[in-house]
């Protein structure tokens, strides 16, 4: 659902740490290098690049791997300093950054996939390699055989994937809107259950294994966090992008959620708060409040000589009414509404100032955002945008 007006103007805002300019082609993923001054990237262009910070405050590539096929995703591990990268033509190559990140070498090659590789995911607690690509499976491999697993056919190809090593749950979004829960044992992978609540393609999973959160994030302009844990089945909807939602990170230490997505926006999200599940859109032939025929009651119409009416929705209650009804608009920020958005009169004359309380901060991050990236020690965020540029900020000043 698309937004229905813009949010405000904030007075504390990320600050722009550096720009890395140089990419030939979309720089697909990047990441922030822990307790480093670095930043590692790979792009359409075919090359890997460890970028670090010099003397003179700019960052530098240290490394410049070129590929055999243009790069569309990647994974590190700064533990183990194991870098994976998915390519376009199925192939996922891994290497070992050198402690000083000047150096990376070869260390393991999977043919894992017939199509573009879309995501990949290291678990080092399981020593395996989870891929997703553009030929619909879902492939894990031990990282120390390499040996493949399993596989497992989806029904669209996966945009997100996220892991929990403590049930070993598997979270996989999708081209067709549905999040899939899968059970990953050795060698065996069981339906769990699937969710839907988008209407468009799933396109960045992020899980909170401490609360036991799921978001999702949609080319529909939503997101929605799916309480896994306390509450089963509880979906709360966020409506804060007028694009589609290209990424998302989470500051556990704040419980603060971070959305990036085409409109430019970075949006932070306190969900340290008792949000609310949007209601359903009730079914009706006259409007809920009046009772005034809606313009397809063509009986109603006759009997009461009456012209039709359009239908519309409150969002806070869900119960169908005609424009006259709902003239209002009113943000609802604990149902994810931080924009006013259209309720019936009841609902808005019951709606409180308090209740009208912001619960998230929006910012112009000046570029259409593909990827992001949070670093929460130091609370710098990191976005590649449509512009091949790469984008350092700190966020301690929103994120807190």
């Amino acid at each position: 659902m698309a937004t229905e007006g813009q949010p405000r103007a904030q007075a504390r805002t990320p600050l722009l740490l550096s720009r890395l300019e140089g990419s030939q082609e979309l720089v697909t993923m990047a990441v922030i290098i822990p307790k480093e001054d670095g930043v590692i990237s790979v792009s359409e262009d075919r090359t890997v690049r460890v970028w670090l910070k010099r003397d003179s405050g700019q960052y530098w590539p240290s490394v410049y791997q070129s590929m055999p096929a243009p790069c569309t995703c990647m994974c590190f591990n700064p533990e183990t300093r194991r870098l994976s990268v998915g390519m376009d033509n199925g192939v996922v190559s891994e290497f070992i950054l050198s402690e000083d990140y000047n150096k990376m070498t070869p260390a393991q090659t999977y043919q894992a996939h017939h199509a573009r590789v879309t995501v990949v995911l290291f678990v080092l607690e399981m020593e395996w390699l989870l891929s997703t690509a553009q030929d619909k499976l879902l492939s894990w491999h031990c990282t120390e055989s390499g040996h493949l697993q399993g596989t497992y056919r989806m029904a669209a190809w996966v945009s997100g994937l996220e892991f929990d090593v403590e049930t070993r749950h598997v979270f996989v979004g999708d081209q067709s809107g549905q999040v899939t829960v899968l059970k990953l044992e050795q060698g065996v992978c069981t339906l769990v259950t699937t969710f839907r609540g988008h209407t468009g393609s799933v396109t960045a999973l992020c899980w909170d294994p401490v609360q036991r959160v799921l978001f999702s994030g949609s080319s529909d302009h939503s997101i929605i966090m799916w309480d896994i844990g306390g509450r089963k089945g509880t979906a709360i909807e966020l409506q804060g992008h007028s694009d589609k939602v290209q990424g998302l990170c989470y500051a556990p230490h704040t419980r603060q959620l971070i959305s990036c997505g085409s409109d430019g926006r970075i949006v932070v999200w306190n969900m340290d708060v008792n949000r609310q599940e949007t209601p359903e859109w009730l079914d009706s032939d006259l409007c809920q409040k009046c009772e005034q025929p809606f313009f397809w009651n063509f009986k109603q119409m006759w009997d009461s000589k009456k012209i039709g009416l359009r239908q519309h929705h409150c969002r806070r209650c869900g119960k169908a009414v005609c424009g006259k009804c709902s003239s209002k608009r009113s943000s609802i920020p604990l149902m994810g509404f931080e924009f006013p958005v259209r309720v019936c009169d009841r609902c808005n004359d019951s709606i409180t100032d308090q209740e009208r309380a912001p619960t998230a901060t929006f910012h112009d991050s000046k570029h259409s955002v593909v990827h992001v990236h949070y670093e929460p020690t130091r609370s710098w965020l990191l976005t590649s945008g449509l512009d091949k540029i790469l984008k350092l900020w700190d966020m301690t000043a929103v994120v807190s």
